[in-house]
């Protein structure tokens, strides 16, 4: 470890990529990445850390590397620069494997004490919730945030002076192809945080049961000093809990929870809630972004810092000053024509219903117009008959053309439009616009007034329209 200089990061614009470059930096090593010339959202991000991205993958990018770590997507082990890496002999790191290690915190000569936020819905905004309280108690976490950007916090990626590395425990696949173990199970925090449990990427998963399975191995590899904190309401979790041993707290609306919120409060762009932590009232704790999902997610967080010690009021203090991260539940303005704008990331059918009714609570008088981009064709296919019911009670949805991923190989045989016949059938409020810019073709020519709010939502790139829903 102590003979590692220079980092070299493969698909350094992903969202799980950007923060590890930027802590790599940060500590002391040169960095370099690549990625392909597409705009993505970390692009302003990478540029104010002064991390510039080499285009395109070439071994010409591996000169005097001493250490390569490399996204799942853009071909993962088989991409060209990691093959003749592992040719030389050159260390390699999947990007599960580097949270890992940089939460270990032996490659910076650092014992961190880690906590990871795990869970099928929720992890970014609640890893960004516990990180700013921590900052805002002088504590200058280390973090690794899947986004773009936090207004609490700047940077998705910090390195900093404090004991805590917090960061996002992702399920998903090291490499999908080559190494099927699940990225979270690359780490060794002190706390975990499941905030859900759901079947998601049916590309690896083959049902939630293997998911379930998962988790398990996930909880177990928390040492007997070290504590689980899990949403007590989620029947998957408390079926997990049977079958663990180790320490755990439970958070959620049920009085058998040993952290329960009440009494929660919604305005346009703003949460709050009362506490109540193992019989104590905590009282009154405010967020500024609304949404039940994000009272929720600061419940967990509460939680946490609850359990590391922190103060009723120095936790009530670090939470007041989240408001939000990128793409989650994002308000991004106001068009000309008076009609709001929001930008959310949700792109599982779970994800989606408690996004738009938390809008529909908002905003209870509007109109609500949902522009969705699916995200992966084999989710969208697998998971049909769930995203037909996410849109009940919306004024229309449209539906664009399905967001591919880097990760999948699926044939042209499903498409949106069937994502359309089957909401409709539902609903009967979907239409089909393949490209985004005949959503912004149609958004103008419908001339939508200050009595309606447009959510653009996914996970691939049709945030990008979003500003240009206000031009109009």
């Amino acid at each position: 470890m102590k003979r590692i200089k220079k980092v070299h990061f493969i698909g350094i614009k992903g969202v799980g990529m950007t923060p590890l470059a930027i802590i790599a930096k940060q500590a002391g090593f040169s960095v370099t990445g690549c990625d392909v010339s597409e705009e993505f959202i970390t692009d302003k991000i990478l540029k104010e850390a002064k991390i510039e991205p080499l285009v395109g993958f070439s071994s010409d990018h591996l000169k005097k590397i001493d250490l390569l770590i490399t996204t799942g997507a853009h071909g993962g082990f088989s991409n060209p620069e990691v093959i003749d890496a592992r040719a030389h002999a050159m260390p390699v790191w999947s990007q599960g494997q580097a949270v890992g290690e940089f939460m270990k915190g032996e490659i910076f000569n650092r014992k961190f004490k880690g906590i990871s936020v795990a869970g099928s819905h929720g992890k970014t905004t609640t890893t960004g919730m516990i990180a700013t309280v921590l900052k805002e108690n002088n504590l200058d976490p280390s973090y690794v945030i899947g986004t773009s950007f936090l207004p609490s916090l700047g940077l998705p990626g910090h390195f900093g002076k404090g004991d805590f590395f917090v960061a996002e425990a992702d399920e998903y696949a090291t490499e999908i192809k080559n190494d099927r173990t699940p990225k979270f199970l690359w780490q060794n925090p002190n706390i975990a945080v499941f905030t859900n449990l759901d079947f998601d990427h049916p590309d690896f998963y083959k049902s939630l049961e293997e998911v379930k399975i998962a988790f398990l191995k996930f909880a177990n590899k928390l040492s007997k000093n070290s504590i689980l904190v899990a949403n007590g309401d989620d029947r998957e979790i408390l079926d997990i809990l049977k079958n663990y041993n180790g320490n755990y707290v439970t958070f959620g609306f049920s009085k058998n929870n040993d952290y329960i919120i009440k009494n929660v409060t919604l305005k346009d762009t703003q949460a709050f809630f009362w506490i109540e932590a193992k019989g104590q009232n905590l009282g009154e704790f405010a967020i500024q972004v609304s949404g039940m999902h994000n009272a929720f997610n600061a419940l967990s967080a509460i939680a946490v810092c609850n359990e590391i010690g922190l103060s009723r009021e120095a936790i009530k203090k670090g939470l007041l000053k989240f408001s939000g991260s990128k793409r989650r539940f994002e308000y991004v303005g106001e068009s000309r024509l008076g009609f709001k704008v929001y930008d959310d990331y949700a792109h599982h059918p779970t994800e989606i219903k408690a996004s738009l009714g938390s809008f529909k609570k908002i905003y209870p008088k509007f109109k609500i117009i949902c522009i969705f981009q699916p995200h992966m064709t084999s989710r969208t296919r697998k998971l049909i008959k769930h995203f037909s019911t996410s849109f009940i009670g919306i004024n229309q949805v449209i539906i664009c053309d399905i967001y591919a991923s880097q990760r999948e190989e699926d044939g042209p045989s499903f498409s949106s439009k069937d994502l359309v016949d089957a909401v409709n059938k539902e609903s009967s409020n979907a239409i089909f616009l393949p490209t985004l810019s005949d959503v912004v073709e149609y958004v103008d020519k419908k001339r939508f007034g200050n009595d309606t709010i447009i959510i653009t939502m996914g996970a691939g790139d049709v945030y990008k329209i979003a500003p240009k829903l206000i031009n109009l």
